[in-house]
């Protein structure tokens, strides 16, 4: 499918620009030595940089004769670098449309003070600014501001002829002094415009001479900043959503522009980039034609042509739901996007007479879909989705670590958009979605602790499901990154020995990593301390945030069982020990238990601990509850056993 080019013809309604005329904006190379001279921002402190105002006006024409219409768009942004981590925010890229949009005027220009307190020019050399092609569909205007240091001011403006009205982020990652959007639009178009905005939004509208025109705008907005296990910034972001959703021009019937969902498939499924691809034989190797002889079970089948794929594919590293070169080019080239490894994947199950389907998906860290708001840009994945029995089985070939009966956890607890019959363009929602598929450990340890304060012990640590996946592709990326990263970073003062691995490659079976170990524990006279919670992953406590704005998205259930028993020196006693408890939250989707026991024939202490997390997902409008659960949680599990000399 071609993106959409819309034709000039006809007498056009023609609007004038003000975007870039507001009064409380300096125009472009005028700036203040007092901007120069700023060292923080006023309402954020901590940033390393500031956007000073960020402009954008699209102004839209239509042919009075033949309804088609056109929009151009001028842009204006002007940074200030406030440490020299900031500096980043001088590698620029503009991405637009290659058939539909063009980049035009673009200027950019650093400034500085010198020595003497002079404002020094520096313009972006046209020879260092470049326009690449990230694919058959997409571009990208790239270039990269120089002499940038801490306190410089970076600015630039370009038009982009042919595009549409889009969606506006006030907020970036940085905070923003005062950010505009203007959209000028004749009175024949009807155009949809949506804030979402938790902050002060100031909006005008406006009439012109056959045109109407809405400003929004917002200022001092602190920069939003990653929260932990926060998907994707878009959906916090304060923003409006808009787009062109009618014609209505006087003698006309109205002409709505906004596509059903029936409507986005079926175009879809006629571009020669994805539904006509579904339609192509791959050839068969021979390879796979022997590994599959005499191989009736299904889910055996669809294993060894996934297995086959991922091994045979090497993904180029760009997402999307297209073979932009060609399931037969990718093929032959044993590279290609996502999209064109997925769609092979796809046609060899089907050759195999194995249910299978493409689904749409996008992936969470790229933001949630909106199904209310049909268009296939959403999308930035097609995977294969398989029905064998009651069973349904979700394959990602670009994922190489990730089994066949696991979702991939990019999009697991998602929606996802099923083409179930590609000839009639039948359709329907899915939730990738599996109960049983939880991130699961089972930790064993024990601890003998000696008089000089040392423990010295072993740990066996069974990982299933999520929990494998995780931890298996940490070892396969490195061991003794893994063991630092997972076991003594989180665990000071201990060194791990005779560290082994089990069932690595073979994703049918749990992981089992065992190792031996040493810590030098806490005293202080006749008293040693020492904590149970060991090698479990939960021992930092990442909501110690008193405020968040994301849901919090774990994207599975949770289960932590942790079985622990240590001896002590016979001429010490047990001082104090943490109390049995059980807690568990109002709505009783997350449970913890502790049982501790005490052999003092023995000199052992035993504890058992088990935490259950019912739900992949907490809504950000429970935080206050779920962080003061976590609080007591990680206070429990930090509490140690003193031990006493006789």
């Amino acid at each position: 499918m071609r993106p959409f080019v819309y034709l000039i013809s006809g007498i056009l309604l023609c609007l004038t620009a003000s975007a870039q005329k507001s009064k409380d904006i300096p125009s472009f190379g005028n700036v203040d030595k007092s901007e120069l001279q700023m060292t923080e921002c006023a309402f954020d402190k901590n940033a390393d940089a500031l956007v000073l105002f960020d402009l954008e006006e699209t102004v839209s024409t239509i042919s009075t004769t033949t309804g088609s219409f056109f929009a151009e768009t001028e842009r204006r942004v002007r940074i200030k670098i406030l440490k020299q981590s900031g500096a980043k925010q001088a590698d620029i890229h503009i991405p637009y449309w290659t058939q539909s949009e063009k980049i035009k005027s673009l200027s950019a220009q650093t400034y500085n003070l010198d020595a003497p307190g002079n404002i020094v020019v520096t313009k972006v050399d046209k020879k260092n600014i470049y326009d690449k092609q990230v694919n058959k569909r997409r571009s990208e205007i790239v270039f990269t501001f120089p002499e940038v240091k801490a306190g410089s001011i970076i600015e630039y403006k370009f038009s982009n002829y042919g595009s549409l009205v889009n969606d506006w982020y006030f907020q970036r990652s940085i905070p923003v002094k005062l950010s505009r959007f203007i959209i000028n639009f004749p009175t024949e178009l009807i155009v949809t415009a949506i804030p979402f905005c938790t902050m002060p939004l100031e909006t005008n509208k406006g009439l012109e001479v056959n045109s109407q025109v809405q400003t929004f705008t917002m200022k001092d907005i602190p920069g939003l900043q990653d929260e932990p296990y926060m998907t994707s910034k878009d959906d916090y972001l304060q923003r409006v959503e808009a787009h062109i959703s009618a014609i209505d021009m006087p003698g006309y019937p109205r002409r709505n522009l906004v596509p059903s969902w029936p409507e986005v498939i079926k175009t879809i499924m006629q571009d020669e980039d994805f539904g006509l691809q579904l339609k192509r034989n791959i050839p068969r190797t021979a390879d796979l034609d022997q590994q599959l002889q005499n191989v009736t079970e299904p889910v055996k089948k669809m294993k060894i042509i996934h297995e086959y794929v991922r091994k045979n594919m090497e993904w180029n590293g760009y997402d999307n739901i297209w073979a932009l070169d060609g399931v037969r080019s990718a093929w032959k080239d044993k590279k290609g996007t996502s999209g064109e490894i997925n769609l092979i994947l796809i046609n060899l199950l089907k050759d195999a007479n194995l249910d299978v389907k493409p689904i749409l998906v996008r992936q969470a860290e790229n933001g949630a879909i909106n199904m209310f708001n049909p268009g296939y840009r959403q999308f930035d994945k097609v995977l294969a989705y398989v029905k064998i029995g009651d069973n349904d089985y979700f394959l990602d070939a670009t994922e190489k670590h990730t089994p066949s009966t696991l979702i991939p956890l990019d999009v697991v607890a998602t929606e996802g958009l099923v083409i179930s019959k590609l000839d009639t363009y039948e359709w329907g929602w899915k939730t990738l979605w599996d109960e049983k598929d939880d991130y699961k450990t089972l930790s064993v340890v024990s601890g003998d602790i000696k008089e000089n304060g040392e423990m010295e012990g072993k740990a066996e640590i069974i990982y299933a499901n999520y929990a494998r996946l995780e931890k298996a592709s940490g070892i396969k990326a490195g061991q003794e990154k893994f063991i630092e990263k997972t076991y003594t970073s989180k665990n000071t003062g201990t060194t791990i020995s005779d560290f082994k691995a089990e069932n690595v490659e073979d994703d049918t079976m749990s992981l089992k990593t065992s190792f031996g170990y040493k810590q030098q524990l806490s005293s202080s006279g006749d008293y040693i301390y020492f904590n149970t919670n060991l090698f479990t992953g939960l021992e930092e406590n990442p909501f110690t945030a008193e405020n968040r704005v994301s849901d919090i998205v774990f994207g599975a259930n949770q289960k932590y069982v942790i079985n622990a028993s240590f001896t002590i020196p016979e001429n010490y006693v047990f001082d104090a020990i943490p109390k049995n408890i059980r807690m568990i939250m109002p709505d009783t989707s997350i449970a913890f238990s502790r049982m501790a026991g005490v052999q003092e024939d023995l000199n052992m202490i035993s504890m058992k601990i088990l935490l259950e997390f019912k739900k992949p997902i907490y809504p950000v409008s429970n935080y206050p509850e779920f962080q003061e659960f976590y609080k007591q949680l990680f206070t429990f599990l930090s509490e140690q056993v003193v031990i006493k000399k006789k």
